[in-house]
């Protein structure tokens, strides 16, 4: 069987960034990582299971070359020496038959329908790598097997056309589409409809890159990205300390990469509320902004406008805000217009609709919808880990951990209408 993943970099930047800073902080540390379906309806056949079973193994025969490895030290050059040195030496390495788990249950009143249950388990530093490659190739699987009325036609157009709206409408993006992209020849038609419409209207600079790190090095781009929920989740976890937490994360993370390279602020994992307490100088002057990931986006912007302006007293448009949940070019659009007047510089981070955004072949006017499937640290060092964003649907790990955690944070629950999960892209 033709391996789908043939190399270390197709996955997200901030994988290796996380990869780094556990390896310089975290190295005896072990971790389970849990698989989500949050779209149950969306079940597997046999043929689906097989494949993937195949595809899991194969992960293991991945080496990081010494290209890749040059590719690395040029585009992320912060870097630590020692995690380079780590690398090189095969600290990339996989073994799924060893730290991956893969079961499936066949439901019962559905024959012939499969429900999967994956899970990952070992030291942080040699599991870190499965998620985004993992979850790339369960939904190619859904959709080489199950789901099969669609086509790759017209996906460098749409893609085309996509970015050429946001370009028009001075937007700017990177592309974010790994995790649920349709294919990985689906990532590839994309990542050529953008760069070609960014060179066509000459604003190949407002096209910050792609998260995905095979794909910068194929197109000599950036690759873009700093930091995921699994980090705040993982040091909280290890520490049992939520009301510190995000503090404790920022510190280890400027640590590892220097202040000048803290990035982008990820808030919601324990609540942006939460963040906010402790989002204050050195920490609000290091990191060049935030990343809005759950919850209203417009109240969102208006909470972090508010957080840098009047209780910060930072001067208006000196910081960043990164809309990343489940955009579209209108949406961007009209996120773009409420940061302007709030004060603060819009940038998008752009996945599913750009790398899943497909008809039926049969009948073009209904959307083939995408997997909203995730991987999350279940456990660290035999401790439950949990996040709670700022809306219901993503909130995930064990019930009686998260009920304590929002009593200790005095987290208010909110309900935002953008969060049915099961169907987060059906429109």
């Amino acid at each position: 069987m033709k391996p789908v993943i043939t190399s270390f970099l197709d996955t997200d930047m901030y994988k290796l960034t996380m990869h780094a800073a556990v390896f310089t902080h975290f190295k005896d540390v072990k971790v389970k990582y849990k698989y989500t379906n949050r779209s149950p309806q969306m079940t597997f056949n046999r043929e689906a299971i097989e494949w993937l079973k195949e595809q899991f193994k194969l992960l293991g025969e991945i080496k990081l070359s010494e290209e890749e490895l040059a590719f690395i030290k040029k585009a992320i050059p912060y870097l630590p020496k020692e995690y380079l040195e780590f690398i090189a030496e095969g600290g990339f390495e996989v073994n799924p038959e060893e730290e991956l788990k893969f079961e499936v249950k066949e439901i019962s009143d559905k024959p012939g329908h499969y429900e999967l249950d994956i899970s990952i388990e070992g030291l942080w530093i040699k599991t870190i790598w499965y998620e985004i490659p993992v979850l790339a190739l369960v939904s190619e699987a859904y959709f080489k097997f199950v789901d099969t009325d669609w086509t790759l036609d017209g996906q460098v157009e749409k893609a085309y056309a996509k970015t050429e709206k946001l370009l028009q409408n001075n937007i700017i993006f990177s592309e974010f589409g790994t995790r649920r992209r349709r294919s990985f020849e689906t990532q590839d038609l994309v990542m050529q409809g953008i760069l070609k419409a960014a060179k066509d209207l000459g604003k190949s600079n407002m096209v910050l890159g792609t998260s995905n790190v095979y794909f910068a090095k194929k197109y000599n781009v950036d690759p873009v990205g700093t930091v995921a929920h699994e980090w705040m989740m993982g040091i909280a976890s290890i520490t049992n300390d939520y009301l510190s937490a995000n503090k404790n994360a920022m510190d280890y993370w400027i640590e590892t990469f220097g202040i000048e390279h803290a990035g982008l602020a990820l808030t919601d994992t324990f609540g942006t509320d939460s963040f906010l307490k402790s989002f204050y100088p050195p920490y609000s002057d290091a990191y060049i902004g935030v990343r809005q990931d759950s919850g209203d986006p417009v109240l969102y912007t208006k909470k972090i406008a508010h957080h840098y302006n009047e209780v910060l007293n930072l001067p208006k448009f000196s910081k960043v805000i990164c809309y990343s949940d489940s955009l579209n070019p209108d949406r961007a659009i009209e996120y773009a217009k409420v940061a302007h007047e709030n004060g603060l510089k819009a940038t998008f981070g752009i996945g599913t609709n750009f790398t899943n955004d497909f008809q039926r072949k049969s009948n073009p006017s209904i959307k083939s919808e995408p997997l909203n499937i995730v991987i999350k640290l279940l456990e660290v060092n035999g401790n439950h880990a949990i996040k709670i964003s700022d809306n219901l649907g993503k909130n995930m790990g064990d019930p009686e951990t998260v009920r304590r955690v929002k009593r200790e944070l005095g987290y208010i629950e909110r309900k935002y209408a953008g969060d049915n999960e099961a169907h987060r892209w059906a429109a």
